[in-house]
């Protein structure tokens, strides 16, 4: 049974802070096989990929090259979809590029007030790599999502990684990867994977950047080579807030919770409602959907663990909480969502009224499901086109414009006992 909140309740506050602080990710000490396999993968190259492939995926090849996907194999995945998944597959596409198009930022230059020219350009990344986890499903809607904006972003080379146990690739995987504009796909996984994307082999050459979840030794490994390349972030266990009022179906509440608690036995799910025996409809709804879900045993690991239900006795207590827990999908099925959705602060995506389950926003609504966890929407966001780009400023001086910003610059350079900074402007404002 999920934990039970009472906002009037004397024990509240401590309760609450309970469940914030609660630690839902993985206690695995990976840290130290990490570094040996990005250590063993610098130090060999392809050799490493080889045999940590072999001793991991049970995939045994005789080159690099062979673990690499042809384009032939990825359209025939493609063109060998059902009709209407491909269809379905087609749309998602479609509206995610549509969505991120328009998050495309505009360089801009002016001249200020003392004649200088100054500037920002946005420009991509030449490379990225797109990390697609193998493990317990395969999740082609977040290919999707991460190659998509990075293809919108204007980066020339889109590489996938995703592991290939005992040489099978799913289908889907490289369906969605044809329809994202992938232009590489390799048969690696794990640690392993993210250390060749960071310092290259002698087969596959180096990206930039390197995005999209993973294990916990994927994790540690993101953590362990940023620096060497960006990373989007590292990604926790799924989560979701719905708030609701007695004036919506129970079952669809229900359903809204259970879809992210069939994502992982860590994963939370929270309702916040103003009414008492809604929250027990609600309850009962759980309780009657769990065991005829296809990932039932996950679901109620995850419900049983992390799930809660908090009863406030006004909507009005409601924002103060949201904003506390700041979760990764927050459901606002309300009257007059939008109303309330300008009272949240921290999200990481928010879902308008009573036909907006978080779920469409999985697949098809067009906005990003890459979102930030574990209460970091309160300084991060989504992934994004712009997570593609890196941003440069420029700045131009005539003679005129130079000197008349150059003194004080000088006297901010001789301030800080930077005497070679000052210089360079000294020399300049002599002639």
């Amino acid at each position: 049974m999920a934990n039970r909140l009472e906002f009037q309740s004397a024990n509240f506050a401590r309760e609450f802070e309970a469940l914030l602080a609660s630690k839902r990710e993985a206690d695995d000490d990976v840290h130290d096989a990490v570094t040996a396999i990005i250590g063993d993968v610098r130090g060999r190259g392809d050799a490493a990929l080889l045999s940590l492939t072999a001793k991991f995926d049970h995939l045994d090849v005789a080159n690099v090259a062979d673990l690499a996907v042809s384009k032939g194999e990825m359209n025939a995945a493609l063109d060998g979809l059902d009709k209407d998944l491909r269809a379905a597959l087609e749309l998602a596409a479609d509206r995610i590029h549509s969505f991120h198009e328009k998050q495309l930022p505009q360089d801009f230059a002016y001249q200020d007030q003392a004649g200088i020219e100054l500037g920002m350009r946005y420009t991509p990344v030449d490379a990225v790599g797109l990390y697609v986890p193998g493990g317990k499903a395969a999740y082609p809607s977040s290919v999707l999502m991460n190659a998509i904006p990075a293809l919108v972003a204007g980066v020339g080379r889109r590489v996938m990684v995703v592991p290939a146990r005992d040489g099978v690739t799913n289908p889907m995987v490289l369906a969605a990867a044809a329809l994202a504009g992938v232009t590489e796909v390799w048969r690696i996984g794990g640690a392993q994977a993210v250390a060749a994307l960071a310092y290259g082999t002698q087969t596959l050459a180096h990206v930039d950047k390197i995005v999209g979840p993973g294990n916990a030794f994927v994790a540690a490994a993101k953590r362990q080579v940023f620096g060497q390349v960006g990373i989007d972030s590292i990604a926790g266990p799924s989560e979701i807030l719905v708030v609701a009022d007695a004036q919506n179906d129970p079952a669809w509440i229900a359903a809204d919770l259970l879809s992210q608690a069939e994502h992982d036995e860590a994963a939370q799910s929270i309702l916040i409602t103003d009414d008492a025996g809604f929250a027990n409809e609600v309850a009962l709804a759980v309780n009657h959907m769990l065991p005829k879900l296809e990932r039932a045993d996950v679901a109620v690991r995850s419900w049983e663990d992390n799930g809660a239900i908090i009863t406030v006795p006004s909507m009005d207590d409601m924002p103060a909480l949201a904003n506390r827990i700041a979760a990764e999908h927050l459901e606002l099925a309300l009257k007059n969502a939008a109303g309330w959705s300008k009272k949240i602060r921290h999200a990481g995506a928010i879902f308008l009224g009573r036909y907006t389950p978080e779920a469409i926003g999985d697949y098809v609504a067009g906005p990003n499901h890459v979102l930030p966890t574990a209460r970091t929407a309160r300084f991060s966001s989504g992934l994004g086109v712009t997570d593609f780009m890196k941003r440069t400023t420029t700045v131009g001086c005539d003679v005129e414009g130079f000197a008349a910003i150059a003194p004080s610059g000088v006297a901010l350079a001789d301030a800080e006992g930077l005497g070679a900074h000052a210089l360079s402007m000294r020399l300049r404002m002599k002639r």
